[in-house]
Parts: structure tokens; sequence; C-alpha cells
């Protein structure tokens, strides 16, 4: 099994090489990687003290981050050093201020392993959320490195509990301790025999519990919001976009609105924005402009939406009319915004959860978005409600990270 699964990635590094020179993002991930090795020998000495964390992507990241940040404080002397697999998670937190290196994680041969653990040499490793890498996890076994898992989440339809997943099941050994965020996760380690497990629930409650403690304001949304109801549209895709723009260009009464999408190529950006008829303005071309007279804003930039999420009164969080689904509804929530979302939710447990206690309104057409948007946005007590619920559900929530602490 193990030669069959080195073919694989053997293939999957070739495939890879060709696919770049026709997709922009499959080159920064190839290229991203053959830095790693030369950004870890100048970053890190062998006489460093390290602890490493992986993250996939973006999302995994920000759910990490408040353990990151405990971890750095509880081991000062310690450099920290974060990889990611996606290049939407290493492209946009490159240049992150809380590790000493951010590097790509090359492919899973045995040899690359060995070689980033060489130079990497943790003391501890954190995997967050999941991502099973089986000769770094073969690697840090031997080597005796105390590794973790945080906010883990499993399912039984996942390899590992299948018949036929032994060979994946060996990985698991590797773990010291699993910080799951579920007791239906847990249920389904202990049918592996793992009791090394606790439930600590997900730490990303933790990451936007904290946001409300800093300044989240930002002049232009403030000019271009001008007291008005405003309704923020942030990660949205185009299925999203298509009922989202007849409602827009069908309102006649007084509302703002914030479209952050989630892909902002100039050609896109500019096809959103010719399809609708309100005036509008990009984050782009902002300057020397009198916001206040616009009715739709769209942010074609990364790395403020969560800023933005402030502002709103209500929200829609895209990606639901697709696959895998969802974006993060935590943002939102945390302001105390209801939030609207298409009906693709049911792997992500926050949303189920929202939707359940009515914080959170699943639309699956136009007619259901008109009705719920007009529904909030003519109905102060039921907006208020439904903010009360999204905010208390985040507050509820939090603690995962002092679990993890208290554990380590």
């Amino acid at each position: 099994m193990l030669f069959a699964y080195n073919i694989v990635v053997f293939i999957a590094g070739y495939l890879l090489k060709v696919v770049s020179v026709f997709s922009p993002k499959i080159k920064l991930f190839v290229a991203g990687r053959k830095e790693v090795f030369p950004i870890l020998e100048q970053k890190i000495k062998p006489s460093d003290k390290t602890i490493w964390f992986h993250a996939a992507s973006l999302g995994e990241y920000e759910q990490g981050l408040p353990v990151i940040e405990k971890i750095k404080e509880k081991y000062p002397s310690h450099k920290i050093i974060v990889s990611f697999f996606s290049p939407s998670g290493y492209e946009v937190r490159k240049n992150n201020t809380i590790a000493d290196a951010t590097v790509y994680l090359p492919l899973d041969s045995k040899k690359n392993a060995q070689e980033f653990l060489r130079l990497v040499h943790p003391d501890f490793v954190f995997f967050i959320k999941y991502e099973y890498w089986l000769h770094y996890l073969s690697e840090l076994k031997k080597q005796n490195t105390p590794t973790y898992l945080i906010s883990g989440i499993f399912r039984p339809n996942q390899m590992f509990f299948k018949w036929y997943g032994g060979f994946y099941r060996k990985a698991l050994d590797t773990f010291t301790y699993f910080f799951v965020q579920n007791q239906n996760s847990k249920d389904l380690l202990l049918q592996l025999g793992k009791t090394n497990v606790a439930v600590s629930g997900d730490t990303r409650f933790d990451r936007v519990a904290a946001i409300l403690e800093k300044d989240n304001s930002l002049e232009f949304i403030s000019e271009f919001k001008n007291n008005t109801l405003t309704i923020v549209i942030g990660s949205s895709w185009p299925k999203d976009e298509n009922l989202l723009i007849d409602f827009i260009n069908t309102q006649n009464q007084p509302l703002k609105f914030i479209i952050a999408p989630h892909n902002i190529k100039p050609a896109q950006i500019e096809q959103l924005k010719n399809s609708i008829t309100k005036k509008t303005v990009l984050f782009t071309e902002k300057e020397n402009k009198n916001l206040n007279e616009y009715d739709v804003f769209i942010i074609d930039t990364i790395g403020i939406l969560t800023k933005i999420y402030s502002y709103a009164d209500i929200a829609y969080v895209g990606g639901g009319f697709g696959n895998p689904g969802v974006h993060n509804i935590l943002e939102p929530a945390t302001f105390g915004v209801p939030i609207v979302i298409g009906p693709n939710y049911s792997h992500f447990a926050e949303a189920t959860a929202l939707v359940n206690l009515k914080g959170c309104t699943v639309i699956s057409n136009l007619k259901e978005m008109e009705n719920a948007f007009l529904e909030l946005i003519e109905n102060d007590t039921i907006r208020a409600q439904k903010g009360l619920i999204c905010s208390a559900f985040v507050q509820e929530n939090r603690g995962a990270t002092n679990t993890i602490l208290k554990k380590i």
C-alpha cells in the first residue's frame, strides 16, 4: 500500500508541473515549493528551538491562529514555523508576523519529509483540523516528536473508518493527542481505540471572538455607508451573484450593498460591475470619490472583509450554491449580524447550528432570497433578534484554545 501511495505522490508531482504551465495557481504551488528548503536554511539554525504548525489553507490558518499566538507566548524562545499546502493560504499569509518562517509544505515523499524535519527539527508539531501526510507523520513518530491535531473533525465516510483503511489508520498512531470539535469525532476515534482525545471545540470561535477587541474601523466604509442600512455580501461566487444582482437591481428603497467576491480577477470584477444598474464603485477606484453617493461598493482586494462585516446590518455569505459549500459565517456572526446563505451548508457544523437556532436563513432561489432580505430589512425586531442569536452563539462556544493549552 505504501508503494502505491508513493507512486500516486510521484505522479501528482509530475502532473502538477505540467499543469503549472497553464494554471497560474498551480504555478505558484510548484514554484513556491522550490524555495522551501533554502528559506528554512536561511531562517532556522540547527541550534534553534522550533514549533511547527501546518495548515492546509487560509481557513485552517485562521482557525489555528489563537493557538499559535498562545503557544508563542508560552514558548517565547522557540521559533514558529508555519507551513501551507495550498497557494490560497500561503500567498495571502506568507508575510504574517506571527511566524519566524512561513513556507509551502513539500509534497509528501520520504525524502522531502526527512529533509524538512532535519531543517525544522521541531520540539512540538500541530496539524490544524486535518491533512494526514503519511511520510511526515511516519518521520515524526520515528523521532518521538509530540504531535497534536487541533480543531480536528472526523466523519464516518473518511478512509480511517472503512474496512480498507488500515494503512491510513496507522497514520493516526503518530498523534500524541487529538483535540476535536465535537463528540461525534471523539466517538469515531474511540471506535479505533484512540483514547488520547478530548472534545475541545473549534478554535475559530476564539479567533472570531477576539476580533471584537480589535480596531475594525474603516473610514471609507463609514463614508460609503452614510448611516444607511447596509447588506454586506462576503465571499460570493457567480452562482450567488446571479441572484444577488437581480435583487440589487430591483430595489428602490434606501439600501447600500458591499460586495466582496471570492474571486477578484479584473475581468470578473468588471463583468460584475457592469451587470449592476445601481451606482457602483470599486475599492481600487475609490480615491477622490464621494463614496456616500454610491449604492454598491465592490471590494476588489483581499484582507479587509472581516472589518467590513462590522458595518453590516445584514450579511450574505457566499459559497452555498457550490461545492464544498458556504464560506465562513462566524465572522459576521461575531458582530451580531443576521446571516443569509445558500443551500449547501450541511458539512459545516457552525452553519448547521446557526440555521437550527434561526440566526441564519437558508435560501435556494431568488424568491426566497427576496423574502429573507425584505423581512430583515423591514422588521427591525427580527433583524435584532437574529443578530443577537448569532453573537451569543459565538460567545457561548469560546474556550477551545484554553482547553488545548491545559493539555499540552
